[in-house]
C-alpha cells in the first residue's frame, strides 16, 4: 500500500457512543446559532466489506443509515425528548397494542418518489416481527397492531433498526434523510451531500457534505484526529479523548442514547 492510500484509509469520522465524552473532555459546546457549510469528516469503527444498506450492524453503518441517509417515524431529540420525525403524531388504545400514526406530507425520497404509508408498512413489517399487523389507512396514515402490548412502541421505532425505506427499493441507499449518497464503498467510505429543500431546513443538517471513513484501529483514529485529518473519531474507553474545537453541537445532549441516536451528522455544525 502506498503512503497516499494509507492516508486515505485513515480518514474517518467519529462514533455516537464516544462523541459525548469527546466533547465534554474538551469543553466543546454550542456557540450561538448553527452555521451552514463545510464537510464533516468522521472516523468510525465497526465497518465490514460485507456491509450493505440492509446488512451490517457496526457503528459505521448505523451512523450511515440513521445519522445520514434515512429517517425514522420518531426520533429522540437533542434534549432527550421523543418527537415525531416522519410521523407527525400517534395514538394507541389503553393497552398499547393497537397504534395509529399520522404521517408527514410532502416528503420525498432521494430518487424523487413520494413518501407514504406504503413505505412504512414495507419497512417496518419485518422489523416488528411476524406477529405485528401493519395496514395503510390512506396515503398518510398507518395502523400497527402488535402481538403483545407495548406502550413504548414510539420510542422503540426511533432506533436504527426501524428506519424507513422506499417500498420500491428496500435494499438501496435511498432514504428521506438530510443527506443523499454520492459515493459508497462497503467497509470503507461514505460520502453524502445535503438535500436541497429538505423538510428539516432551518432545524438540522448544517453541513454541505458528510464523509464517513472506516478506521478499525483506535490508535489510528486518534492519530487521524490529532493530525486534523478528520473532525471527530470514536475512541475506545480509557483512551484520552481528542476533539477538534471547531465542532459545535446542541447545548443539550439527550440522555436516552449517547450522541442523540447516532445523529451527530445532522445536528452538529462548525463553530
Amino acid at each position: 500500500m502506498s503512503d497516499r492510500s494509507s492516508l486515505l484509509d485513515r480518514r474517518a469520522l467519529f462514533s455516537s457512543a464516544a462523541a459525548a465524552a469527546l466533547l465534554a473532555a474538551t469543553g466543546v459546546s454550542a456557540a450561538g446559532a448553527p452555521r451552514r457549510g463545510g464537510r464533516l469528516r468522521m472516523a468510525l469503527s465497526g465497518a465490514s466489506r460485507s456491509d450493505s444498506w440492509v446488512a451490517g450492524e457496526g457503528l459505521f453503518m448505523q451512523v450511515a443509515r440513521q445519522g445520514v441517509v434515512f429517517d425514522s417515524l420518531t426520533e429522540v431529540a437533542a434534549d432527550g425528548t421523543l418527537r415525531g420525525e416522519l410521523a407527525l403524531n400517534w395514538q394507541s388504545d389503553r393497552e398499547g397494542r393497537s397504534w395509529t400514526f399520522d404521517l408527514r406530507r410532502g416528503v420525498a425520497f432521494h430518487d424523487g418518489a413520494r413518501f407514504g404509508a406504503r413505505d412504512v408498512v414495507a419497512s417496518l413489517q419485518s422489523a416488528l416481527g411476524a406477529g405485528a399487523v401493519l395496514r395503510e389507512l390512506g396515503r398518510h396514515q398507518v395502523s400497527i397492531t402488535l402481538a403483545e402490548p407495548n406502550t413504548g412502541l414510539p420510542l422503540l421505532i426511533s432506533g436504527p433498526a426501524f428506519v424507513i425505506r422506499p417500498a420500491h427499493a428496500l435494499t438501496a441507499g435511498i432514504g428521506t434523510g438530510l443527506y443523499r449518497v454520492r459515493q459508497f464503498s462497503a467497509g470503507q467510505q461514505l460520502i453524502a451531500t445535503r438535500v436541497a429543500g429538505h423538510y428539516k431546513n432551518g432545524q438540522a443538517g448544517w453541513f454541505d457534505e458528510v464523509e464517513l471513513v472506516s478506521v478499525p484501529s483506535p490508535d489510528v483514529r486518534a492519530q487521524a484526529l490529532a493530525e486534523e485529518m478528520v473532525d471527530a473519531a470514536d475512541l475506545d474507553a480509557g483512551k484520552t479523548p481528542i476533539a477538534r474545537s471547531i465542532v459545535a453541537h446542541p447545548a443539550q445532549i439527550g440522555t436516552q442514547r449517547p450522541m442523540d441516536n447516532l445523529r451527530a451528522a445532522e445536528r452538529w455544525w462548525f463553530a
